[in-house]
């Protein structure tokens, strides 16, 4: 089974976080591995979304969640059977397959009932001396489980449930055997023995069925016909022919009507908890409309999960894709502090405290002595920039401008005009559609002991518009604190151009007193020479907090 890896950001992704993922599965893919996709943990903000349309890139794979799901385990070529099946052929299929249960389809591909192989053997193997001669079938499904047809009679499918005897004996002997049997529920099965054949006859039984290949003997067949008794001719001998008698029982009258079923969209922690509450053996993965996917086992559930993830521009998971925990991480790049929780075996982890994960990617890219196009440069140039605030901030260091100067070699851009047509196209927050959006388009949790905050980050050239909005913004960022229950809920509006930052925050009274940033008006400070959320902001807020 092929294995997908996806190169994926944190959520609410910026401008690194995507080009950073699409950067570096591209490489991944330049170095041999086809099956390596680039993948987003949320929608794009106006800025990236400007660059991707700039360069004619198109937006990687959203993906919501990656939480395993029912469709990735099963396996879609389930071994079904068709409900006019024999018991026979279910017994065949469970020997040739070795699976343990089989789903009956109807015409249109849908389950309507489900036979598991315990239930098939309990139903021939217990002794119970009431159906030690009872044959449930009908005629058509008799004829083909015996490799038989009919001489006369076998018209109508209607479900029968028929005394068997064997007509192995003295006539005399037979009749006595069958006398006070009410003879429309008997099914006679001889060989060629003319006594027996013609006291069935004369009696009007149901099904005579005669073995060995014999055809009736002559004279008989009229009388069957004037006597609406089914005569079956079968090439088996009678002992065979007594046995698969009983296993043409049709599997709609042996299988459960009543059986589990699951979408095959939903998690496998549901699939696990069906499994585990029920005695049933198999749980049936249904597509959306209905139709069979597949059938999920206990031993399903070890299955291998079919994707992996590279993480990069993160490395915690309370800020990874919901389900990220769930999955195997096989590598991450990031330049953030580490906040990782163990892994299972060893990854490569590519840390450094430079500006910009796009630099860690361009310096895997020269490792490799691999050249980018010269769309992917120009893109890894653009996540550079977009991080660094166009190199400048505190965060910035030397290998950011040496990968800034590679880069703009191949992506045939120069790096200061490139940086201030990204800024100016995309600098009004009216960009953003809503309030909502520009306080959650880049925000991101940060816990210290107990208390957990969450800052965004929004660039700017001038404020005249964040004054404007800041009220409503004020009203967003209050219920962000109270949906997640936050200790502080901030957002950082950056104005590139006077490199300041304006703070509005929402949270606990006593943080005006320990602040150390002039405060302009309630909730709103001023941090002048502040750009970096991660090197400055983030760091001061975590002291503040101690001192609350």
């Amino acid at each position: 089974m092929t294995k997908t890896t996806y190169v994926i950001g944190h959520r609410n992704p910026d401008t690194d976080s995507i080009a950073s993922a699409i950067g570096y599965a591209d490489l991944k893919q330049k170095l041999g591995n086809p099956d390596v996709v680039a993948a987003m943990a949320g929608v794009p903000n106006p800025q990236t979304l400007y660059i991707l349309e700039r360069l004619g890139i198109p937006e990687p794979l959203l993906l919501a969640d990656v939480h395993p799901k029912v469709r990735d385990i099963i396996n879609r070529q389930a071994i079904t059977i068709g409900r006019q099946a024999s018991a026979y052929e279910a017994l065949e299929l469970f020997n040739s397959s070795g699976v343990r249960v089989l789903p009956l389809i109807d015409g249109d591909q849908k389950p309507c009932g489900a036979l598991s192989l315990r239930r098939l053997s309990e139903s021939y193997m217990l002794p119970c001396q009431e159906k030690l001669r009872q044959v449930t079938t009908n005629l058509p499904t008799l004829a083909r489980t015996l490799a038989g047809n009919f001489a006369c009679g076998g018209q109508g499918d209607d479900p029968l449930t028929l005394k068997l005897f064997i007509g192995a004996m003295l006539e005399e002997s037979f009749t006595s055997r069958i006398e006070g049997h009410d003879p429309r529920e008997l099914l006679i099965m001889t060989g060629n023995r003319r006594t027996i054949q013609l006291a069935a006859i004369e009696r009007g039984v149901r099904v005579l069925v005669v073995t060995g290949g014999h055809p009736l003997e002559e004279g008989l067949l009229e009388k069957a016909c004037e006597k609406d008794v089914s005569v079956l001719l079968t090439p088996h001998d009678t002992a065979t022919a007594a046995w698969l008698a009983r296993l043409s029982t049709p599997v709609t009258f042996l299988a459960e009507s009543k059986f589990s079923t699951i979408g095959v969209g939903e998690s496998l922690a549901g699939l696990r908890q069906k499994l585990m509450a029920t005695s049933e053996p198999a749980v049936l993965a249904l597509e959306e409309d209905g139709t069979l996917a597949g059938v999920a086992t206990k031993s399903s559930l070890l299955a291998p999960i079919p994707y992996s993830l590279v993480l990069v521009d993160h490395n915690e998971l309370g800020q990874a894709v919901p389900g990220a925990e769930q999955v195997e991480i096989s590598e991450v790049i990031d330049h953030h502090k580490l906040g990782n929780s163990h892994s299972n075996s060893p990854i490569a982890f590519i840390t450094s405290p430079v500006g910009s994960t796009c630099t860690l990617v361009t310096g895997r890219y020269r490792e490799c002595c691999i050249e980018p196009d010269q769309k992917t440069a120009a893109l890894l140039l653009a996540g550079i920039l977009s991080d660094t605030v166009i190199l400048k901030s505190p965060t910035t260091t030397e290998s950011d401008r040496q990968a800034v100067a590679w880069l703009e070699q191949r992506a045939g851009l120069s790096a200061a005009d490139f940086g201030r047509d990204i800024f100016a196209a995309c600098s009004s927050l009216k960009n953003y559609g809503s309030v909502e959006r520009v306080v959650s388009a880049d925000f991101k949790l940060f816990k210290q002991g107990k208390h957990t905050i969450g800052v965004g980050q929004v660039e700017v050239v001038g404020f005249d518009e964040f004054y404007g909005m800041k009220d409503e913004l004020l009203a967003a960022l209050a219920e962000v604190k109270r949906r997640d229950d936050l200790f502080i809920a901030g957002l950082m509006v950056t104005d590139i151009t006077t490199e300041t930052t304006l703070f509005l925050v929402e949270g606990h009274t006593r943080i005006a007193h320990v602040m150390e940033y002039p405060q302009l008006e309630p909730h709103l400070y001023e941090l002048k020479n502040v750009m970096s959320r991660k090197k400055q902001m983030v760091p001061h807020l975590l002291k503040v907090l101690a001192r609350v």
